[in-house]
C-alpha cells in the first residue's frame, strides 16, 4: 500500500545530506513551509545551496537557517527587502554566495529541470551583468528573429520543501490561492519532495481536475496545524 505520510517533520527530513541543493517554496509570506525550514535547522544539514524567491525575512524561517551558518549559497530573485538584515550581514561579510536570477527565469529554470529540458534561451538579462556566469565569463547568447537571448540552465534540487493545502496518502496535492507560487515547479525539479498539508484526505476525495501536483512528484507529506501568518492568513481561535 502506497502511503507517503510521514509521522513527523523530523522523519520526513532525516535523509537531507550536507551539501544538498534545497528548493524552498514561498512568495512573500504566502506558502512558506516554515515547519519544514525549522525542521531542517533541527536536522543539522550544512553547506547547503538554497533556492528561494527571496533571501529570508526577519529572524525566522529561511533567515534563521542563514543565521545558523548552514547555507553556503543562495539562488534567488529578490534578496533584499526591508527586513533582510540577516542576508545583508552575511553577504557583505563574504560568508554567503549569491546567484541573482530574474524571477521569471528562476521559475522557468525550475520548470525546465522538471520537464527534462536541457537549457533554454531567454531575453531577460541580455546586455546586463545577469548575462554572465559567477566567474564573470559571458553566457552563451543567440539572436532569434531579430531579438537577443541568453542561454539559461535548469536548476535541479536534491530536496524540495513546499507547502500545500490538502493531500492524500499518495502525495497528490492542492494549494490555497497564492500559496501555490513556486511549489508545483519545485516539486517536479527535485529528487525528493516533502510537502506540508493542513489536511490529509481519503483517496478519491480530491477532484482529479483540481490536483495541481500529482503524487508521482511527492515522496512525503506531513500534516501541520494552521497558524496565522504575518500578512493575515488563518486566524487563531480567540
Amino acid at each position: 500500500m502506497i502511503n507517503k505520510t510521514a509521522r513527523s517533520v523530523a522523519e520526513a527530513l532525516a535523509g537531507v545530506q550536507d551539501g544538498a541543493t534545497v528548493l524552498i517554496g514561498g512568495f512573500g509570506t504566502a506558502g512558506i513551509p516554515n515547519e519544514l525550514i525549522d525542521g531542517l535547522i533541527e536536522q543539522g544539514a550544512k553547506d547547503l545551496t538554497v533556492v528561494n524567491n527571496n533571501a529570508g525575512n526577519g529572524e525566522s524561517g529561511l533567515a534563521a537557517l542563514l543565521k545558523m551558518g548552514r547555507v553556503r549559497k543562495i539562488i534567488c530573485s529578490f534578496p533584499r527587502q526591508a527586513d533582510s538584515q540577516v542576508f545583508d550581514g552575511l553577504y557583505r561579510a563574504g560568508k554567503l554566495e549569491l546567484e541573482l536570477v530574474p524571477q521569471g527565469n528562476l521559475a522557468e529554470r525550475l520548470r525546465a529541470a522538471g520537464a527534462g529540458i536541457g537549457a533554454f534561451f531567454s531575453p531577460t538579462g541580455y546586455g546586463t551583468e545577469l548575462a554572465k556566469h559567477a566567474d564573470g565569463s559571458p553566457k552563451e547568447t543567440r539572436e532569434i528573429n531579430g531579438r537577443h537571448y541568453v542561454l539559461e540552465m535548469p536548476i535541479y534540487g536534491d530536496v524540495a520543501l513546499i507547502k500545500a493545502e490538502r493531500g492524500d496518502r499518495w502525495g497528490n496535492l492542492v494549494y490555497r490561492k497564492a500559496a501555490r507560487n513556486f511549489g508545483p515547479v519545485m516539486a517536479t525539479a527535485a529528487r525528493h519532495t516533502v510537502a506540508t498539508v493542513h489536511e490529509i484526505v481519503e483517496l478519491g476525495a480530491l477532484d482529479p481536475e483540481h490536483i495541481v501536483t500529482p503524487g508521482i512528484f511527492v515522496q512525503q507529506i506531513v500534516k501541520i496545524d494552521r497558524v496565522a501568518t504575518q500578512a493575515g492568513g488563518f486566524k487563531q481561535a480567540a
